[in-house]
């Protein structure tokens, strides 16, 4: 098998690009974290919108029917029953297959940050957050579906639950990794031609595409 090794101007280059990198990721990683309060307070329900904590006086759903007929609700469910029988990402967001008390089942994307659990976290009685139907063709997208009903069937796939509303929200961690990269292979992909376009002007390194002139005169 034949080895190819890259050439010195290359590695060169392409650690001057990933120093450069660095102090990039440091900067984005320092206005992530001051920003990040800012971020949650933009994306979080208000009271009584879909994603915030329901109250006593959050209508409680009990069937499909319910869930037509009302404009906001909250459901009840047991334990965490309704984050282990069937989920998939729909338009990147996960919904979970839940139970209603009437048995039927149906699609729920829920902000588990206003979950609230009464009693055991297995088997105590669990109000979730303040819901709203969102109308969609859920049987559009078959990878979605054999995701979701890998347990239960669906009892309706012309909507799902919108139990997050505003709140959809990233992590601290996860929206400072997010934008770090995407900073750093920026920079890479702008410092590396850069550094490597000025060697070359001022014959330090080997140009990637010779000019016409030199082809004419390198004799090789």
């Amino acid at each position: 098998m034949r080895l190819r090794r890259l050439r010195f101007d290359i590695w060169v280059c392409m650690l001057l690009a990933y120093l450069i990198s660095m102090g990039a990721v440091a900067i984005t990683s320092a206005i992530s974290d001051a920003t990040y309060e800012e971020y949650v307070a933009d994306h979080s329900a208000l009271s009584g919108e879909a994603g915030s904590l329901a109250g006593e006086d959050v209508p409680r759903a009990q069937s499909v029917q319910d869930l037509l007929t009302m404009d906001t609700f909250t459901i009840l469910s047991q334990g965490i029953s309704y984050r282990n029988e069937g989920a998939g990402y729909y338009e990147d967001m996960y919904l979970y297959n839940l139970a209603l008390p009437s048995g039927e089942r149906v699609a729920a994307y829920i902000n588990l940050e206003s979950v609230q659990t009464q009693g055991d976290i297995y088997s105590g009685e669990v109000v979730l957050p303040v819901g709203r139907l969102v109308w969609a063709n859920l049987e559009e997208d078959e990878a979605f579906m054999q995701q979701i009903t890998v347990g239960y069937p669906l009892n309706r796939t012309d909507f799902y639950v919108d139990m997050t509303g505003n709140a959809a929200r990233y992590s601290e961690e996860y929206r400072e990794e997010h934008y770090t990269k995407w900073a750093q292979g920026i920079t890479i992909l702008v410092c590396f031609p850069l550094f490597h376009a000025l060697g070359s002007h001022f014959g330090l390194f080997p140009a990637f595409f010779p000019s016409k002139r030199q082809k004419e005169t390198d004799p090789f």
